[in-house]
């Protein structure tokens, strides 16, 4: 995915941001590392996240299912109180 983006030279940058039907929400884009960024590499992937969505991620897993029951990303995050069903929104 990275290659396709045009840069492998990218991280992948995980991010919350307000919205979707339960408050916020889950993104994910190609960056580069900014000033204050943590840093992970997960796998052989470059992983980047903002402080402040940082604090809402913490102890969060996230897996890549292309199994029977559709293709993305499954996103486990310790800190929700409640999600929506599409798995991309919490509060």
């Amino acid at each position: 995915m990275r290659a396709e983006a045009g840069d492998p030279s990218q991280n992948l940058r995980l991010f919350i941001e307000t919205g979707g039907c339960s408050g916020m929400q889950y993104g994910m884009s190609f960056d580069q590392t900014k000033a204050g960024d943590a840093s992970f590499l997960s796998e052989g992937v470059p992983i980047v996240v903002d402080p402040k969505s940082l604090e809402h991620l913490d102890g969060t897993t996230i897996d890549f299912d292309d199994g029977l029951h559709g293709k993305g990303f499954e996103i486990k995050n310790p800190n929700a109180h409640t999600t929506c069903g599409c798995g991309k929104s919490f509060n």
